[in-house]
């Protein structure tokens, strides 16, 4: 008994253990009746438990894109910035390993800033191609959303380099028809390994082109709300008037028709 391990040194080695190790560790202290090791692997196996469960939720969305393409490539697709006042609409199409799960993917808005910021790194770091496109405010006014929301992701899909190898393109929502292998199915971005991948993507890219624009048009507040209709939004619209990447057609409600987009150079 004399050479057992410390509590300190168990509880410590209990903490830092991986998913991996967790199960032969707690086993090797299963028989130590100490309070603080007794402690230490309930904990340990509480989190044991959580994290087989969201292992087993990710790999049921690789599981689903593995079904969708038959075995074959899987471009997921997904979109952010579609009902904004301002900046651009942005979609995103990766395609993964699926093999090789990327843990902790998820629909974008189910994570955090910071742990989207982090998965979003991941995924272009370890993705089989990532293809983004944007359409800008007045593309939008001129083509309508419907028209700007297929271009946008016909051209994601092209720039994956994969239009002609993927055995199924999964779109986030209702068909659009940009893709002859095209599969649509709401929820996808919580469903759907690669469309996750994608939702996390395009949230990351379109809030970061966010700031910079909140730099470039001050007062709007862009960098918190995104260029969302939040009330100081709305407010800051009837102080300042439209900016040159506010979508005219979005902002009937809450400026004349004849309304002029305020170049900020003037202001």
């Amino acid at each position: 008994m004399a050479d057992r391990p410390s509590v300190a040194a168990v509880t410590a080695a209990l903490r830092g253990a991986s998913h991996t190790e967790l199960p032969a560790l707690i086993a090797s202290c299963a028989d130590d009746p100490r309070a603080g090791v007794v402690k230490a692997r309930a904990a340990a196996r509480r989190r044991y438990d959580r994290e087989a469960a969201e292992r087993r939720r990710v790999l049921a969305m690789y599981e689903r894109a593995r079904e969708l393409g038959g075995g074959g490539l899987v471009v997921g697709v997904d979109e952010v910035g579609r009902g904004p006042l301002a900046g651009p609409l942005t979609v995103c199409a990766t395609a993964l390993d699926l093999e090789d799960p990327i843990w902790g993917i998820d629909d974008s808005k189910r994570l955090s800033p910071t742990r989207r910021e982090s998965l979003a790194e991941e995924v272009r770091s370890r993705a089989v191609a990532v293809g983004l496109a944007c359409v800008d405010a007045r593309s939008i006014d001129r083509l309508g959303m419907a028209e700007a929301l297929r271009r946008a992701m016909r051209t994601a899909v092209a720039r994956t380099g994969l239009w002609d190898d993927a055995s199924a393109v999964v779109i986030d929502g209702l068909p659009v028809h940009v893709h002859p292998r095209e599969a649509c199915l709401p929820k996808a971005d919580a469903a759907v390994a690669p469309v996750a991948a994608a939702s996390i993507v395009a949230k990351v890219f379109r809030d970061g082109v966010m700031e910079t624009l909140d730099a470039r048009f001050p007062g709007y507040g862009f960098a918190a709300n995104k260029g969302y209709g939040s009330a100081e939004h709305i407010a800051a619209i009837g102080r300042l008037g439209l900016s040159p990447i506010h979508r005219v057609s979005f902002c009937g409600h809450f400026v004349t028709p004849a309304a002029e987009r305020v170049d900020a150079s003037t202001r």
